[in-house]
């Protein structure tokens, strides 16, 4: 997937999924962990969006830091539809994965960025994503 702005990928990668949801069936197993993987996707887009909008970097932090979790149980919800054979889509889980990672690494660089300034040094810029 070609880079863009993150806040226009979560929101595609949220509404990507609910398309996905769509098409599952109709079975208590498939729609009992679509619900929560839809939950899971609008909550990337949004505590991300929240987290732009940080009112200090503690806020920051915290909801970066929900953005990652909810974009690693994407992943975990997509592994499960495609091993229970459920329903696959490798792009999805793709991007998934790659969210999760993006997330993860910037939660590892605010926090390392905090530790800087309590330090006295001054955050390094060249790590923002």
């Amino acid at each position: 997937m070609p880079p863009r702005d993150l806040a226009e990928r979560t929101r595609l990668f949220a509404l990507a999924v609910v398309l996905f949801c769509r098409r599952l069936p109709e079975t208590a197993e498939a729609q009992e962990a679509a619900s929560q993987l839809r939950r899971a996707a609008s909550s990337v887009r949004s505590n991300y969006r929240a987290a732009r909008r940080g009112r200090s970097r503690a806020e920051f932090q915290a909801k970066l830091g929900i953005v990652f979790e909810e974009a690693d149980e994407c992943v975990d919800h997509l592994v499960y539809f495609s091993e229970a054979q459920i329903r696959t889509d490798p792009q999805l889980i793709q991007e998934a994965r790659e969210l999760a990672g993006i997330f993860g690494r910037a939660v590892a660089t605010a926090r390392a960025n905090t530790r800087r300034l309590r330090a006295g040094d001054p955050p390094r810029r060249d790590t923002y994503p």
